[in-house]
C-alpha cells in the first residue's frame, strides 16, 4: 500500500487538503430574522449610524452676544457731543430715536452693532469722525404665567434661571407642576417654544408658563 501511494504521489494524483479559506473568500450569510441577529448564527455586517441627540432647548441667538429688542433701555455715548449722549428706550417697533439722525433700528443688533449703525448715520453730513459707544442700562423684562403666586412682568436679573424666576413671582402654587415648564423665546422675529427643566437659564424677554398638574 505504501508503494502504491508513493507511486500515485509521484504522478501527482494524491488528493490534497484544500487550503483554509482566506478572509476575502468567506461569505457571510444574512440573518433571516431578529432572533438570529440577537442570539447567534451567521450575522450580516451592520452599518452603525450615529444619530444626533435632540435636546429640547430654546433656539440660540443668531449671533454671539445679547441682541436688542423692545423694552431694552440703552445708554448711547457720542464722545464730544453732549446733545446726542443720552439714555434711549427701544420702542415697540424695535427702534431708538436720536437727535439729528432720527430713527435707528436696534432690534436684532448687539450693542456694538448698534454703535456702528449710529456712527454710520452720523457720518452722513453730521459728524466727520464720530466715536459712539452703546451700553445696556436695563434689560427688557421677562414674563411668567400660570401656576405661580404672582404671575406677571418682572425686571430681568442677571444669571437667572427658571427656578429664580418662579421665586421672584412668589413661588409655585399648590397645583403647579414643578419638574418641567414651557419657555417661549423670540429670536429674529420668530418665536420658539420648548419644554425645559427649571434649571434652564432665562433671557430678557422670555415668557415662562407654569402648567397645572393633574394629580
Amino acid at each position: 500500500m505504501i508503494l502504491v501511494l508513493a507511486a500515485l504521489a509521484a504522478a501527482g494524483c494524491v488528493p490534497r487538503r484544500p487550503p483554509p479559506p482566506s478572509a476575502a473568500a468567506v461569505v457571510v450569510q444574512p440573518a433571516s430574522d431578529l432572533d438570529s441577529l440577537a442570539y447567534g448564527g451567521y450575522r450580516r455586517p451592520v452599518e452603525v449610524v450615529a444619530r444626533p441627540v435632540i435636546v429640547p432647548v430654546a433656539a440660540p441667538a443668531p449671533r454671539a452676544g445679547y441682541t436688542l429688542d423692545a423694552g431694552d433701555k440703552l445708554r448711547v455715548v457720542v464722545f464730544g457731543q453732549d446733545g446726542l449722549t443720552n439714555s434711549y428706550n427701544v420702542d415697540a417697533g424695535g427702534n431708538i430715536t436720536m437727535p439729528l439722525i432720527g430713527t435707528v433700528t436696534a432690534r436684532g443688533l448687539t450693542a456694538t452693532e448698534l454703535a456702528a449703525a449710529i456712527g454710520a448715520k452720523l457720518r452722513q453730513g453730521f459728524i466727520r469722525e464720530p466715536h459712539v459707544a452703546v451700553e445696556i442700562e436695563a434689560y427688557r423684562p421677562f414674563f411668567i404665567l400660570g401656576e405661580v403666586t404672582y404671575p406677571g412682568q418682572y425686571p430681568f436679573v442677571a444669571n437667572m434661571t427658571v427656578e429664580t424666576a418662579v421665586a421672584i413671582a412668589g413661588g409655585f402654587t399648590p397645583r403647579a407642576y414643578h419638574t418641567d415648564v414651557v419657555l417661549s423665546r423670540t429670536v429674529g422675529g420668530e418665536t420658539f417654544r420648548a419644554t425645559v427643566p427649571v434649571t434652564t437659564p432665562v433671557r430678557p424677554g422670555d415668557t415662562i408658563t407654569i402648567n397645572e398638574r393633574w394629580f
